[in-house]
């Protein structure tokens, strides 16, 4: 049995972009997106983040940074009834400095790699599925993997999500 899911975008959509955050004290949400995972919580679809984290690749920090900075993230959401269900992630990145994440990858967006393992993993049916992004990247993922893209370039992404999002699923 398949089931829909909403597929987050990080840098940008569930955090303001300060340029490769990956420390909890620099962390700043983006309003509503609380109440955007908390809506579909309780619809009972699914929420995973899908995120490009080339800053691992160029150096910028490691991936045990950035596991700590997601569970930070799990533990405050989960104070305000919120839960992300997965978070999947890309290190890699083409000529990178760092030798070991230097590489080619299908996960990285815009290619489809991560939504796939996600469907594949999770049982998750990507038709009926979205991807809220805020970049073509993001867009070009989700068309790709046979989900519905949609382009955050707002303020608020629960606004952006009532206006936009939330008609699509009637």
């Amino acid at each position: 049995m398949t089931r829909p899911a909403l597929f987050l975008d990080r840098d940008g959509v569930i955090n303001v972009d300060h340029g490769y955050v990956h420390r909890w004290e620099d962390f700043e949400y983006v309003p509503g997106i609380v109440e955007l995972i908390r809506h579909f919580n309780g619809l009972d679809w699914p929420v995973v983040v899908v995120t490009n984290q080339s800053g691992i690749a160029r150096g910028y920090y490691s991936e045990e940074q950035m596991h700590a900075l997601h569970a930070a993230l799990q533990a405050d959401l989960a104070q305000q009834g919120a839960r992300l269900d997965a978070v999947y992630f890309c290190p890699y990145l083409k000529g990178a400095p760092v030798a070991a994440y230097d590489r080619n990858s299908p996960d990285r967006k815009p290619k489809p790699g991560m939504l796939l393992r996600a469907a594949r993993e999770m049982g998750l049916d990507l038709a009926a599925s979205i991807l809220i992004g805020d970049g073509e990247r993001d867009i070009i993922a989700a068309q790709v993997a046979g989900a519905r893209g949609f382009l955050f370039k707002g303020v608020n992404v629960w606004d952006f999500a009532r206006a936009r999002v939330l008609p699509e699923l009637t």
